[in-house]
């Protein structure tokens, strides 16, 4: 016996009120007899499921049925509305109306304790209809046209086929497939300067994971970082790759890409952070401060 199929069956007559043997037998591909084996059990659960003989009978819950612990505990409930509270971060214009159906049909009172949103300052508009067109993308199987800036500032015109929307190291990520390469790529949402779904659709493919994290090794960066920029650092690292120094500055040790982001990123905390390996780093960070310095001096 399925739990799965019971499940289903309980949502189809709490979205129908009531269904014939034959119907349900036909929409869970199983023979009647099945269908009233698994009436039995939802009945032994302590459902209010029962059968009414008659041409307008059929197999029906009690009018004022909903889910409850038989099906889902208080802390399940509650996980549920607060996972869709979550959403809104995505910009899911039916987010207020699903958490309303769901937190009547559980009978239950959520507070809104939750709060998260992962737009920009001052783009939230942007980048929540983007979100809602690769989301689009991804669900129905369909390729888009994008305008993207790599971390060398190069911009190029891809056709992809978005195949994941991941979140990671507080930063989206599309993962696709990629035309013009003819290869898998990863794309950073904030990058993505332009976008244009298309019509043509795709069998979806399997991302490698697990063969494209075995790939990605970065150099071993040792630095040094002043107490008075230790609230950052606390942000950026882990507590692992971090050493308490004495007198409060911190020494992290991460695995990173050397790339102009990186560059970028060490300027920000200014004279706060010392390189101590790898060595060449040093070198090219003086070389980027010098060159601020003389478009920037007085």
């Amino acid at each position: 016996m399925s739990d799965s199929r019971l499940f289903k069956m309980l949502y189809y007559l709490l979205d129908r009120e009531r269904a014939t043997a034959p119907e349900l037998a036909a929409e869970f591909e199983v023979s009647t007899r099945t269908i009233y084996r698994d009436v039995e059990a939802l009945s032994s659960a302590g459902i209010p499921i029962y059968t009414e003989p008659g041409r307008n009978g059929g197999i029906c819950l009690l009018q004022d049925f909903v889910l409850d612990k038989a099906i889902l505990s208080e802390n399940e409930k509650q996980e549920v509305l607060t996972a869709l509270q979550s959403i809104s971060a995505t910009g899911y214009i039916g987010e207020k109306e699903l958490l309303t159906k769901l937190s009547a049909l559980f009978s239950v009172n959520t507070r809104n304790w939750l709060e998260v949103d992962f737009s920009r300052w001052g783009k939230r508009g942007f980048d929540n209809s983007k979100f809602e067109i690769l989301k689009t993308a991804v669900i129905q199987c369909r390729e888009i046209k994008i305008v993207y800036e790599n971390t060398n500032s190069e911009r190029s015109k891809r056709t992809i086929q978005p195949l994941k929307i991941a979140y990671k190291s507080k930063e989206w990520y599309l993962k696709a497939f990629c035309m013009e390469k003819q290869d898998f790529r990863i794309f950073k949402l904030n990058r993505i300067l332009e976008l244009e779904l298309l019509e043509n659709t795709f069998i979806p493919r399997t991302y490698p994971e697990a063969e494209n994290e075995a790939q990605q090794t970065y150099p071993r960066i040792v630095l040094l970082f002043s107490k008075e920029i230790a609230y950052r650092v606390y942000d950026e690292f882990d507590e692992t790759e971090m050493e308490y120094q004495e007198n409060g500055d911190l020494i992290v040790r991460a695995e990173m890409p050397v790339d102009p982001w990186l560059i970028g990123y060490l300027l920000s905390f200014g004279a706060q952070v010392e390189i101590m390996e790898p060595k060449y780093l040093k070198g090219v960070l003086a070389e980027q401060a010098q060159e601020i310095y003389k478009k920037n001096k007085p």
